[in-house]
């Protein structure tokens, strides 16, 4: 999985995202892991940051997620310890659109 960050992550988010790739299905897993990093270090970057830090990884994840996995998504976010209610997740009119709210 290494290969694919890019940037420095936070140790918990790192660690815990990892957790949370085991717990998925395993069809799921590579095209998970390779759309959430990329996303989350675009959002680290967007804030100015070199660190990627748990907001950005949450704000990803339901960002790239589809909207019909999000009840299997959010049972493992939970499972493994992220609190994506913290920042304002899931963003209802969110499904389909960045972080700044425009369609993809």
């Amino acid at each position: 999985m290494s290969e694919n960050f890019k940037m420095t992550w936070e140790k918990i988010t790192e660690e815990r995202f990892k957790k949370m790739l085991a717990k998925m299905p395993i069809f799921h897993r590579h095209m998970t892991e390779v759309g959430a990093i990329a996303r989350a270090e675009e959002n680290a970057t967007a804030r100015g940051s070199r660190i990627v830090e748990e907001e950005d990884l949450m704000r990803a994840m339901f960002s790239e997620v589809p909207l019909q996995f999000y009840s299997l998504m959010i049972r493992i976010l939970e499972n493994v310890g992220f609190d994506y209610k913290k920042y304002n997740l899931p963003a209802h009119n969110g499904a389909g659109k960045n972080q700044n709210g425009v369609k993809k």
